[in-house]
C-alpha cells in the first residue's frame, strides 16, 4: 500500500542581490533541524549560483512551483524574526513604486545585526498611555477633529500648516500620545538629529519616561539595534527617527507623522532612492494608518494631497495667524531705493541695520541668517575680478579665515603664492561672503555685542536670551527663549538663482524657518529680506500665505508637466546603455522624453515623463527592461530615479 509524502516545508527566500533579475523570491527546503526555530522575517544563508548568500524568510509554505529539487537553507542566522510582514509588504510596494529591487528596500528596512544585543534580556513592555489635553491644538481649524479621530481608532489624513513660535515637538508628541492611548502604535520621522533631540524630549514629557525609542544613524550600531528590537518585539509603541526609521516594524501603527518634508534630509540617498514622505503615504495606505505631514511651509507636493482630496488641511485662522507671525520687512523696491539710493547693492541695507539696532537696544537677541558657511568662499582678482582658481587643479580658491592664504575648494592645497593668470596681481576680492566673515564685520560693527556663529560642524542648538547677534545658516539657526527681535535674511539671490526647479520653493522654506523663530509683531518681532517685495516668495513671505504659493507652485508646475503634477523617470548612464534600455522597455503610450544631455564625456541624463496614473506602469516598464539587460549581462549600468530631486 503506497502513502503520499508528507508536504515538505518551504522557505520563500528574499536573496541579497543587486541584480534587477533576481529581484523575486527563491524557495528552499528547511532543514528538519530548523522547522521549529524558523519563522518569517529570519535571517538565513543560503546556497544561491555557487555562493553562500544572505537574505530574509519573507513567507513559509508547505508547496513549491520549482519543479527540481530545492537546496536546504544553508545556516539560520537568527532565529530572532526582524522583518515584519507589514514591513516586508511596504517594502515590495516601495521598491515597484521606484523602480527598485526589494532587496535594495529591505537593506534600508532592517539595520544590520548585534547578536550581543540580541541576548540581552527583552525590554519591559510599557504600560498603558494617558490621553493628552487638547487645548493647543483648538488653534487650528480641524485640529481638534483630527485627534478625536486618532482617539476613536479612525484614519484621519492632514497636511498640517504650523504657525510661527509653536512648540511644534510637543504637539507632535501629543498626537502621538492620542494614537497610543487608543492602544496603536505611532511613527514620526524628523529631518535631522537636532530635530529628534527636540522631539525625544517632547516625548517623553508627553508620554512618561521609556514608553518611546528614537532611531537614527546617529545612535551608533548596538543603541539603534536595540531600539530597532524594542519596537519588533511590541515593548514600545511610539517610535521617532531620521530617515532610517521611515520601516520601523511599529506594531499596530495607527499613525505615521513627518516633519518639514521639503527638507532634502528626508530622500534617500541610495537606490532606489526612496523620499520618506513618499514611504510614510504608502504605509499609511497599506496600513490603513492616519497620516500628518507637518511644516512652517506647505510644499507643493503637500498641496496636491489636499487639491486631490487625499489629505485635510489644519491651518489656523488669519486672525490666529496675524496675532502669531512677526512684521515682515522688504528691500529693495522703489520706494527703499528713493529713500536709500544705496540700498540696491547694500548687502546690509539700512532697513536691516536699523531692525537689528532696534532690537539689540531692546536687549533681544538678532538673528542673521546667509546662505554660505566659511570666511569667504569664492574670490577674485581685485585688478581684473577673474575668478580665482587653484594653480594645481584648477577648482575655485576661497578665503578659510583673514589669517589664511587661499585655499582650494577641491583639493585642499593652500595657494600661498597666488597670482592671477590672466593680470598678474596677487591681490584678491571677494564674490561670495560667508557666515564667518559676515560674524566678523557685525561684530566690529555692533562693537560690544556677543556674536555667536552657528554653521557646518559648530552649530548651536539655543542661545541665551539677551542682546546678542546670531549668524547662522540654514537649518542651522538656534532656538531662543522668547524669539529673535529681528531676524535678517541676506543673500537672497544665492538662494533663488540657483538651478534648481525647486529654488524658490527651497528659498521660502529657509526663509520661514528662520522667521518662525521671530517674535510677533505685537512684541517687536521684525524680519527683514534683503529682497523685492515684488517677488512672489517675498510676498508669500510677507503675507505669511504658504498655501497660496503652493498652489501657484503646483498650478505652474501641472502647466509645465514637472513633478508632483506628474511622473518622471531619470535615466543617467553610458549613452549605448541608455539607449538600449529604452528600447527595451515597454513604457505606457503616454511617455515623453527629454534629452538626453551630457553630463560628462561619457554619461548623459535621460528624462521620460508620464502622467500620474502611469507612474506605476512606467516604474514596472523601466525594472523590466532592466532585468533583461541584467539577465543578458548588457554591458554598462543604467541609473534609474522616479522623481528625483533634482531635475536641472
Amino acid at each position: 500500500m503506497l502513502f503520499d509524502a508528507p508536504p515538505q516545508p518551504v522557505a520563500r527566500v528574499c536573496v541579497d542581490s543587486p541584480l534587477p533579475h533576481l529581484d523575486r523570491l527563491f524557495d528552499y527546503r528547511i532543514p528538519d533541524e530548523m522547522v521549529r526555530q524558523l519563522a518569517v522575517g529570519c535571517r538565513v544563508k543560503v546556497r544561491f549560483a555557487g555562493r553562500l548568500v544572505s537574505g530574509f524568510v519573507v513567507e513559509l509554505g508547505t508547496s513549491t512551483d520549482f519543479a527540481g529539487k530545492l537546496h536546504p537553507i544553508e545556516k539560520l542566522v537568527s532565529a530572532e524574526p526582524v522583518l515584519d510582514r507589514h514591513v516586508a509588504g511596504l517594502a515590495r510596494a516601495v521598491a515597484d513604486r521606484y523602480a527598485g529591487n526589494l532587496s535594495d528596500v529591505l537593506r534600508l528596512a532592517v539595520p544590520p545585526r548585534q547578536a550581543k544585543v540580541e541576548k540581552d534580556a527583552p525590554r519591559e513592555r510599557c504600560g498603558p498611555v494617558a490621553a493628552p489635553p487638547r487645548a493647543a491644538w483648538r488653534r487650528y481649524e480641524h485640529g481638534e477633529a483630527f485627534l478625536t479621530a486618532l482617539a476613536e481608532g479612525k484614519s484621519p489624513r492632514a497636511v498640517w500648516d504650523v504657525l510661527p513660535g509653536e512648540e511644534w515637538p510637543k504637539r507632535l508628541a501629543e498626537a502621538a500620545a492620542e494614537a497610543a492611548a487608543a492602544n496603536r502604535g505611532a511613527l514620526l520621522i524628523m529631518p535631522d538629529q537636532r530635530d529628534l533631540d527636540r522631539l525625544d524630549a517632547a516625548l517623553t514629557y508627553v508620554l512618561g519616561p521609556d514608553r518611546h525609542v528614537c532611531l537614527s544613524a546617529a545612535q551608533g550600531p548596538a543603541k539603534r539595534y536595540r531600539a530597532f528590537l524594542a519596537a519588533r518585539r511590541g515593548a514600545v509603541s511610539v517610535v521617532a527617527g531620521t530617515r532610517a526609521a521611515m520601516f520601523a516594524p511599529v506594531p499596530n501603527l495607527g499613525l505615521v507623522a513627518i516633519w518639514d518634508d521639503g527638507d532634502d534630509s528626508h530622500a534617500e540617498p541610495h537606490a532606489p532612492y526612496p523620499h520618506a514622505r513618499e514611504v510614510l503615504l504608502t504605509r499609511s495606505a497599506h496600513s490603513d494608518c492616519a497620516a500628518l505631514v507637518a511644516g512652517y511651509v506647505r510644499t507643493v507636493q503637500g498641496q496636491l494631497l489636499i487639491e486631490s482630496r487625499w489629505a485635510t488641511p489644519i491651518a489656523a485662522p488669519r486672525d490666529t495667524l496675524r496675532s502669531a507671525v512677526p512684521r515682515v520687512v522688504p528691500v529693495g523696491d522703489e520706494a527703499d531705493l528713493r529713500a536709500d539710493p544705496d540700498s540696491g547693492a547694500a548687502r546690509l541695507p539700512t532697513v536691516a541695520w536699523q531692525a537689528a539696532a532696534a532690537a539689540l537696544r531692546a536687549e533681544t537677541p538678532v538673528l542673521v541668517q546667509t546662505p554660505r558657511r566659511g570666511y569667504l568662499p569664492a574670490v577674485a582678482c581685485r585688478r581684473c575680478r577673474t575668478k580665482a582658481h587653484c594653480p594645481h587643479c584648477h577648482g575655485p580658491l576661497g578665503l578659510p579665515s583673514s589669517t589664511r592664504p587661499p585655499q582650494c575648494r577641491w583639493c585642499g592645497q593652500a595657494a600661498e603664492d597666488y597670482r592671477c593668470g590672466e593680470c598678474g596681481d596677487t591681490g584678491l576680492r571677494s564674490l561670495i561672503v560667508g557666515a564667518a566673515r559676515t560674524a566678523e564685520e557685525l561684530g566690529r560693527a555692533f562693537t560690544g555685542v556677543a556674536v555667536h556663529a552657528s554653521s557646518g560642524d559648530k552649530i548651536l542648538d539655543t542661545v541665551e536670551p539677551g542682546p546678542s547677534i546670531v549668524v547662522a545658516t540654514p537649518g542651522a539657526e538656534p532656538a531662543v527663549e522668547g524669539g529673535y527681535g529681528a531676524v535678517l535674511l541676506l543673500d537672497a539671490w544665492a538662494l533663488m538663482n540657483r538651478a534648481d526647479l525647486r529654488a524658490e520653493e527651497e528659498t521660502l522654506r529657509r526663509w520661514s524657518m528662520a522667521a518662525a523663530l521671530a517674535r510677533p509683531a505685537s512684541a517687536g518681532g521684525t524680519v527683514v529680506a534683503v529682497a523685492d517685495g515684488g517677488l512672489p516668495v517675498v510676498q508669500a513671505l510677507m503675507r505669511w500665505d504658504p498655501d497660496w504659493f503652493a498652489g501657484r507652485e503646483l498650478a505652474a508646475r501641472a502647466e509645465l508637466r514637472f513633478p508632483p503634477a506628474i511622473r518622471m523617470a531619470s535615466l543617467t548612464g553610458e549613452p549605448a546603455a541608455i539607449a538600449d534600455l529604452m528600447a527595451t522597455a515597454r513604457p505606457p503610450d503616454t511617455i515623453e522624453t527629454l534629452g538626453p544631455v551630457p553630463l560628462d564625456d561619457n554619461t548623459e541624463r535621460l528624462l521620460v515623463r508620464v502622467p500620474r496614473r502611469d507612474g506605476p506602469s512606467l516604474a514596472k516598464a523601466l525594472h523590466d527592461a532592466s532585468a533583461a539587460r541584467s539577465l543578458k549581462k548588457k554591458p554598462g549600468t543604467v541609473r534609474v530615479q522616479i522623481d528625483p530631486r533634482e531635475l536641472l
